[in-house]
């Protein structure tokens, strides 16, 4: 009993140890045979255009009091998404429309806008409104602090070489 005890205690400090995932789909893409049915998918050679175009966005959707209307596109309206990992939302806005704030766990959000101006930003882990901004990551890196003999074995580079490269890229 005490070793089931203590095998329960330690296990939710231990769990990304024994948690694993692949980000990458085992095939290229995969056109369901059903509606809703994700499961088999159609023979990639029996795939046609139609698959992977969806026209379901060319109209707005009835904006709402709040002022603003979405119509998402993911593999549930669009089969040709599925496995892809992609999706994507038509938003409407009114004058003065809002959407509520909200997050993507497991996305990145691009907005463009066709008509008109909208406040759009992201928190940082501090509570402050920012823009996500841009890290170039040859000036980051080579114009940084890090070690140099670890930049020299990460990059297969001569300390001549490193040198070099930090001269150049580092000041940016």
């Amino acid at each position: 009993m005490s070793l089931l005890l203590a095998f329960l205690l330690i296990l939710p400090f231990n769990a990304h140890f024994i948690s694993a995932s692949d980000p990458d789909p085992v095939q290229d893409f995969c056109i369901p045979t059903t509606p809703s049915g994700f499961t088999t998918c159609k023979n990639a050679s029996d795939a046609t255009v139609e698959d992977f175009i969806y026209t379901g966005i060319k109209a707005s959707a009835p904006v709402s009091v709040n002022g603003f209307s979405s119509k998402p596109v993911n593999s549930n309206v669009f089969p040709g998404l599925n496995t892809l990992g992609g999706s994507l939302v038509r938003a409407d806005f009114g004058v003065g429309g809002v959407n509520v704030p909200h997050y993507h766990p497991r996305a990145t959000e691009v907005a463009y806008v066709l008509e008109g101006r909208i406040y759009s930003g992201f928190v940082d882990t501090q509570g402050k409104v920012q823009n996500p901004g841009l890290m170039k990551i040859p000036s980051t890196v080579f114009g940084s602090d890090i070690n140099e003999l670890l930049l020299e074995k990460a990059f297969g580079l001569s300390a001549k070489e490193l040198r070099k490269l930090k001269k150049k890229l580092g000041s940016s």
